[in-house]
């Protein structure tokens, strides 16, 4: 069924976040960037809050059509008392298996049962169901009921010159059509996409057209995704329904994005700059966006409809893209490893591949000639060698989108991938990135988060579970709430069975030195569960997505988010991306500057761009079982430390340690600090702070819910105090001011020069416990640190 978040279509914007996106923070308020489309309803004119303050990492209106089940918790079944492992099987069970899962699956349904409506965060009942959730696994099966069919294009060399005969080309090829109406009868997910789908066609298509809006230096990237994602939609409607309304509709949406439409499009007397190829994503995705429409909706064009949208496509999009691709115009080609080298190379290789052997130019295949190779030496090696995006995690979805549809239009209309998906040995990696760095609430989402997304989704994730046998990547990614677009109807393998969690581990350490983060948790089913993750990596070689912030933290209990991050400033701001020299103007915008982050501040100074932390860490190996609920072992823990003291210029040693205590009931941050300059420890929170007669505990309360932060054994002198998240007085200005951050905190210890270990203690107060039931850790220096060092 439809589940609706907010009732006003009018007045409202759709927000794309949770584990998805752009949280509309504290963080986001005031920026166009926080206002996150979750990638189906038209946005519309956001209508303010009543309250004076924005959460952090939660959306800030959402208005979601989804295909999120609300009723029928999983019933219980015999308990399981030993997980197996999460390992992946494909072809393990044969045809009995595969036939007993989609039993499996028809009779328990969405395992998720409904979504959170303030992180749109899945909600798993608590339960177990041994039928159901078992290890991750992809049965082999030739049962066309219940999965897809072979494929019959083979070629024996497949060349990127050389098309399939039938149309489309381009992800769907008619073969899955086909078989596409009998999967979603047998698969609960299927339908409830293909119904949210369907939904929002509906709402796309009672729109007008979308309007023209040129966004300063962002350009019309809002405009292009937005469309991209109508005319997927509008065309997924119309081949499965074969109602022509649906070719209507998309012409009229094509139509207008050449400025042949009901409003202006593109700005007078600029024909050649139609759609902003100054800004390449926009172009980018306009291209896309009619090489689908093209492809996918080729028998129902008349010859002349064809010939506009290859001549529009052509003009506006594949011409540009080749002068980029032969000039320095095209810089995002050149040691661009990320979002921009993916998203452009994706679209121009599928704008050419719609129109090949239609095109009489030459331009496709002058193309497809340089769009391969590139994104071979650029997009492909976005992913570090341990998983990690090398941007953000926000800017992982904009990546992997184009990595995907990239990858997934050359297997299916030539054959091959041409090693885009191998070429680099760590990109499989990447799913495992995007798991651990979801929290409980939302993303570990530091560093920029990036402009709306719209047709912009985690649905790679599907897509890389089935090529690279990973199949709880596939069962993650099939319960969150952007699931349901026309991608992941052709991604997603229906013949996956079991729960991603079962044998998941609880922790994960991310080693590569650009990164270097830590993912520690007490669930992966439990919306109420601690979460803590924290990195150190270098201050350089993010793509200018990053901040400076070594050190920096964010931390989920009891539902809410207690550290959180401000993610992006406006991304207009004067030289807000101009480069990440110790220099930059970037360093002066509060969101980017080391005192806009959960770190330590050292001589109220920006950390050094040329920091190259260390790392150590261990983890007792806690995975979790079948069940949902996890019974967690007296002694499971796990612990991060880095040595931040070349992120610093004036401090002679500086290290951070992260632990979690008590059965991963609370967390302890330890700070070892010989500094020259005087030094804040600071956490950005929503929470109303309260501090004790002594100074040395905080009371946080926020969402009804209370967190203590406590000292222990602390310096001499050293006390809690609170502020604004404004800059501090002493700052440069910044070119352009500072976003507001309205209901942001700013807990603060303040120390002057000196050598300190520094022990915070995080105590949340958890249903049920007591105090006597917390723990008060022994001091003990973090180059001790064991497993067994606080027992």
């Amino acid at each position: 069924m439809l589940s609706f978040y907010d009732h006003d279509p009018v007045s409202m914007s759709a927000n794309y976040n949770a584990v998805g996106g752009n949280q509309s923070s504290p963080y986001g308020s005031g920026d166009p960037y926080y206002h996150e489309s979750s990638g189906f309803i038209t946005p519309h004119p956001v209508r303010k809050r009543t309250s004076n303050w924005v959460k952090i990492g939660v959306p800030v209106l959402i208005l979601v059509i989804i295909g999120a089940v609300v009723g029928g918790v999983l019933g219980s079944k015999a308990s399981k008392t030993s997980s197996a492992s999460g390992g992946s099987s494909k072809g393990a069970s044969g045809e009995a298996a595969a036939s007993s899962a989609a039993s499996v699956k028809l009779e328990v349904g969405r395992f998720a049962t409904a979504t959170n409506s303030a992180y749109m965060m899945p909600v798993y009942p608590s339960t177990t169901n041994t039928a159901a959730f078992t290890s991750p696994t992809f049965t082999s099966t030739t049962n066309s009921a219940i999965s897809w069919p072979v494929d019959p294009f083979k070629p024996s060399k497949p060349d990127v010159l050389t098309t399939r005969t039938d149309r489309p080309r381009l992800i769907a090829p008619a073969y899955k059509w086909q078989a596409l109406p009998a999967l979603i009868k047998a698969d609960p997910y299927l339908k409830g996409w293909n119904d949210t789908i369907f939904g929002n066609a509906t709402v796309y298509y009672a729109a007008q057209p979308v309007k023209y809006n040129l966004d300063g230096d962002s350009g019309i990237l809002d405009n292009a995704r937005e469309i991209k994602m109508r005319i997927k939609a509008f065309a997924y409607a119309y081949r499965m329904t074969n109602d022509t309304k649906w070719v209507d509709r998309t012409w009229a949406e094509l139509q207008n994005a050449v400025g042949k439409g009901t409003s202006p499009f593109g700005v007078p007397g600029t024909p050649d700059q139609l759609w902003n190829p100054t800004h390449f994503l926009d172009t980018a995705e306009l291209t896309a966006a009619f090489a689908i429409a093209y492809d996918w909706l080729y028998a129902q064009w008349s010859d002349d409809q064809k010939g506009q949208i290859r001549a529009n496509m052509i003009t506006y999009g594949l011409q540009p893209g080749l002068t980029a691709s032969t000039t320095p115009a095209g810089w995002w080609r050149n040691n661009t490893f990320g979002n921009w080298n993916c998203v452009c190379n994706s679209g121009l290789t599928l704008g050419s591949l719609a129109i090949l052997h239609d095109d009489e130019s030459g331009i496709a295949e002058q193309l497809l000639a340089l769009t391969v190779p590139n994104a071979l030496e650029n997009c492909a090696r976005a992913v570090s060698d341990d998983g990690t995006w090398a941007e953000t995690a926000n800017y992982w979805y904009f990546g992997t989108t184009g990595h995907a549809e990239m990858s997934s239009a050359l297997l299916s209309a030539t054959g091959s991938h041409y090693g885009l998906m191998d070429v680099n040995p760590n990109f499989s990696k990447t799913g495992s990135f995007h798991m651990y760095v979801a929290g409980a609430t939302s993303l570990f989402n530091y560093g920029d988060h990036g402009p709306n997304k719209f047709s912009t989704t985690a649905n790679s994730m599907l897509f890389y579970g089935d090529k690279y046998n990973e199949p709880q990547y596939v069962l993650f990614q099939r319960e969150q709430y952007d699931a349901a677009e026309p991608w992941s109807m052709f991604w997603y393998n229906p013949t996956v069975s079991g729960a991603f969690w079962d044998g998941a581990a609880l922790d994960h350490f991310f080693d590569n030195g650009v990164d270097q983060w830590a993912s520690m948790r007490s669930s992966w089913t439990d919306n109420n569960a601690l979460y803590v993750a924290v990195k150190a990596g270098m201050n350089q070689g993010h793509q200018t997505h990053n901040d400076l912030d070594a050190g920096d933290f964010v931390l989920d209990a009891m539902g809410t988010r207690w550290a959180g991050e401000l993610g992006s400033g406006d991304y207009l701001s004067s030289n807000y991306f101009s480069n990440d020299s110790q220099i930059s103007d970037r360093w002066k915008y509060y969101r980017k500057m080391t005192e806009g982050q959960n770190t330590l501040l050292i001589n109220q100074a920006n950390q050094n761009v040329l920091a190259a932390p260390t790392v150590k860490h261990d983890t007792s190996g806690t995975t979790q079982g079948s069940s949902t609920v996890l019974d967690i072992p007296k002694d499971s823990t796990a612990w991060w430390s880095a040595d931040l003291t070349s992120a610093y210029f004036d401090a002679s040693s500086v290290k951070r340690g992260v632990r979690l205590l008590n059965a991963r009931r609370q967390v302890l941050i330890q700070d070892e600090i010989n500094a020259s300059q005087a030094v804040q420890w600071r956490m950005h929170t929503n929470a109303t702070i309260a501090v004790d007669s002594s100074g040395t505990t905080a009371t946080l309360t926020l969402d009804g819910q209370t967190m203590k932060v406590t000292m222990v054994a602390p310096p001499s002198g050293a006390a809690f105090t609170q502020s604004k998240a404004v800059r501090l007085t002493s700052d440069v200005a910044p070119p352009n001011p500072d976003q507001d951050n309205p209901g942001v905190s700013v807990l603060i210890i303040s120390l002057p020069a000196g050598s300190y270990t520094l022990q915070t203690l995080f105590n949340p107060q958890w249903s049920g416990m007591s105090d006597s039931d917390f723990v008060t850790p022994p001091t003990v220096a973090l180059d001790q640190w064991s497993l067994t060092s606080h027992n």
